[in-house]
């Protein structure tokens, strides 16, 4: 007879992935070592286990997965989101890190967060065959901003925002969703293929997505909101260059419009091809951005979040 237990919940964050996307991605950390500024933010995965038959929510096939690397069954699953599908906040990276946090407690196991950012990641990969990169794991399990080195090995460092900062970043940050889909795994695979061939576009590109990425994290902690804008403009010309997927025409009417009412940087979240954008404008022309954008994407708000995973 299955033993009825307490239900778990494990939450996770999601993020905004500021610079150095897709420098995570084998095998360019292996190859010249890659740099992902990020930040987290309270958009939320969350996975409710419970005894039960085995009967799960949407995500099946993630469910599925992780039951079998976690040798659990006889247990109901639902995961439920605080974002839209496909909005490029590493929303599947958030329920797989929760989803691993849930089952490790289930099975009364105490791992920390490097461990379920790296599980949840081998889950996508070898169970999945998803091709994708490490930033979006740590994110969803470490929480707050972080500066993420990649080599052989992930370094994780995270980035003091004082209160002022923060304020400002979430204020001065409109974060936009377009209602499009993305394809994020077609396009990571056509990359991945382009800089397997060596192809001085995407090499040069990656390149300097990485140098731009380097120079975010003291723009954070200075609170100099402007700047890191510009950095994540640049930063946009290069990651659109990598596929001409990456960018779509609402992507570029939000560009021009918010460029127009005084906004100084944005760019797509993810692997784009729809999904989120982050619009960055003055504290005095935030109001004006957000009205510009509105006929092309929903805003939707948010916070920093600090907690990372965390299970009840």
């Amino acid at each position: 007879m299955t033993e009825h237990r307490r239900a778990i919940i494990a939450s996770a964050p999601t993020r905004l992935d500021f610079g150095g996307g897709w420098t995570d991605v084998p095998p360019f950390p292996e190859d010249r070592g890659g740099f992902v500024c990020n930040v987290a933010i309270n958009r939320r995965a969350s996975v409710t286990i419970a005894s039960g038959p085995g009967e799960h929510s949407h995500g099946d096939r993630l469910i599925r997965a992780a039951l079998r690397c976690a040798q659990v069954d006889d247990v109901d699953i639902r995961i439920d989101s605080d974002f839209p599908v496909g909005a490029g906040l590493g929303g599947s990276s958030a329920a797989g890190v929760a989803l691993a946090a849930g089952l490790h407690a289930w099975r009364n196991e105490a791992v920390d967060a490097a461990a379920l950012a790296e599980w949840s990641r081998s889950v996508e990969v070898n169970e999945l065959a998803i091709a994708g990169g490490r930033q979006d794991h740590y994110a969803a399990a470490f929480g707050g901003a972080l500066a993420l080195t990649f080599t052989e090995t992930t370094q994780v460092d995270h980035i003091a925002l004082s209160r002022s900062a923060t304020r400002a970043l979430e204020q001065q940050c409109l974060l936009a969703y377009t209602g499009e889909s993305r394809i994020s795994s077609t396009t990571i695979t056509a990359v991945l293929d382009a800089y397997g061939a060596r192809e001085p576009r995407v090499v040069d590109a990656l390149d300097a997505m990485k140098a731009l990425a380097l120079q975010m994290p003291a723009a954070l902690i200075s609170g100099d909101i402007e700047h890191l804008a510009h950095l994540v403009d640049a930063h946009w010309l290069h990651q659109r260059s990598l596929h001409p997927a990456i960018t779509t025409p609402r992507i570029d009417a939000i560009f021009n419009a918010a460029t127009a009412a005084g906004a100084q940087g944005m760019k797509a979240l993810g692997a784009s091809g729809g999904g989120c954008v982050i619009v960055f404008a003055p504290d005095d022309r935030v109001d004006a951005v957000a009205r510009a954008i509105e006929p092309f994407a929903e805003r939707l708000r948010w916070n920093v979040d600090d907690e990372g995973v965390t299970v009840g």
